[in-house]
């Protein structure tokens, strides 16, 4: 047997039994940048498509156009896969600038993939053991938590589908081995060569020095990072038993944005809080540092008449009535303005604010709908007129939704206040306003 031949069979005998849970997919996408350890995944996985049975194949080549050189990257990579006979696919992005270009890129990039994942779908990227070690280091630097130091995972949600790094424990050289011996052509970016990104400097400088003096740095440090992911399993566990006794039904059962019951949360331990709390938020936000979870301590032991708001990278925490509440995307921006509503018997669109209904008799005469303002009054039904704001109080309504809550004039007269029983409704029960707030994007981030 030739040592090519052995190479390869040796690795696609180890690979196969990871595919294997994956092979019932409706498509597998292979993040495929044209370098060298994408071109060997691609490699493999259209090699055992002409022996096994796998799902179908598609190459994606996220084109960031950063350097002046990548304007040669797509079609190379386009014809690596006629010749192996793959679909392929470009993804065009522009990346934000920021203070971490290799950040931004990354965003960037993940942001494309998850774009074109539909249903049931494996996106295969060609991480290996030797970027699992780096990326460990890396966090490490950073002070990354349990959750960080457990670096990359071998598999985890991705938009509507999965991302799964089959070569994970693969060392770089068994890549490169395999294809040198294989005969094949790669890419090879200018910028992994600057040491002025700080991955490149660890890869260039840092890890060969501690491989030297401790050849299996890269086999213990990926065996830490398991036990870390372990661990990390484990306050899963626990934030997933902590958080049942506080995902209690809220008041407002139409409105759909997460929230938690306050009090069972200060009951554990601050530790405890905190691990709750990053599992909770997860799925919503990026995660904050150390130093910025002050804010969650300002939020959690404000007085009963604050209004404390604790800001993330992507929305909100409030407090209000006992609980803390998400908000992000539209709920952060103000609505304003009044609109008459002359086809009372059709869905009214609030630009902003969802949609409104009267269900019912229609009241006769000019109907419009306003936001508060101040100084509203009501009539209320064997209490006379009284002033909005008291009503609200005495309904607990969150500070957050005041503002947003339609409310029904004639005229001058304020007929009612949708969503609130014995505010939204006409006395005899002829017609009730009901909203249908807008939805807020809760997908994982």
């Amino acid at each position: 047997m030739s040592k090519p031949d052995c190479i390869r069979k040796q690795l696609a005998k180890r690979l196969l039994p990871r595919l294997e849970p994956w092979r019932g997919a409706v498509a597998w996408r292979i993040a495929f940048s044209g370098g060298l350890d994408s071109t060997v995944l691609l490699h493999l996985l259209a090699d055992l498509a002409r022996q096994h049975a796998l799902p179908p194949l598609t190459a994606v080549h996220v084109h960031h156009g950063l350097q002046a050189v990548a304007a040669s990257w797509p079609g190379h990579c386009r014809q690596m896969c006629q010749i192996l006979g793959v679909p392929f696919q470009v993804l065009d992005v522009q990346v934000r600038p920021g203070a971490s270009l290799e950040q931004a890129a990354r965003e960037a990039r993940y942001a494309a993939l998850e774009g074109v994942m539909q249903d049931g779908e494996v996106l295969l990227t060609a991480q290996h053991r030797d970027d699992q070690a780096e990326t460990l280091m890396f966090r490490l630097l950073r002070g990354a938590g349990v959750r960080g130091l457990a670096a990359m995972p071998g598999h985890r949600p991705l938009g509507r589908g999965t991302l799964f790094r089959p070569l994970l424990d693969e060392p770089r050289a068994v890549l490169e081995a395999y294809a040198q011996e294989e005969g094949l052509s790669w890419i090879e970016d200018p910028s992994n060569q600057d040491s002025r990104f700080s991955r490149n400097y660890l890869r260039s400088h840092v890890m060969p020095m501690l491989v030297t003096r401790w050849p299996q740095a890269v086999v213990s440090m990926t065996r830490s990072a398991a036990h870390l992911a372990d661990a990390q399993g484990l306050l899963d566990e626990l934030a997933v038993q902590d958080l049942a006794t506080a995902q209690t039904p809220c008041t407002w059962p139409w409105l759909d944005l997460p929230s938690l019951e306050l009090a069972p949360l200060e009951g554990l331990s601050e530790a405890r809080q905190r691990n709750a709390l990053r599992h909770w938020l997860t799925p919503l936000t990026r995660l904050p540092d150390t130093d910025h979870w002050a804010g969650w301590n300002s939020l959690r032991d404000a007085g009963p008449d604050g209004r404390p708001i604790w800001r993330l990278a992507d929305g909100q925490l409030h407090r209000a009535e006992g609980r803390i509440w998400w908000l992000s995307g539209i709920w952060l921006k103000d609505v304003a303005g009044s609109q008459h509503w002359s086809m009372a018997s059709q869905p009214l669109t609030l630009p902003g604010n969802g949609m409104l209904h009267l269900l019912g008799e229609i009241p006769r005469g000019g109907l419009h709908v306003h936001y508060r303002r101040g100084g509203e009054v009501l009539d209320v039904p064997e209490r006379g007129r009284r002033d909005l704001k008291r009503l609200l109080n005495e309904k607990r309504v969150p500070v957050f939704l005041r503002g947003r809550l339609p409310l029904l004039y004639r005229g001058e007269q304020l007929l009612a206040v949708a969503n609130l029983p014995g505010l939204d409704a006409d006395p005899r029960g002829d017609w009730r306003l009901h909203w249908q707030p807008p939805t807020n994007d809760h997908r994982l981030r």
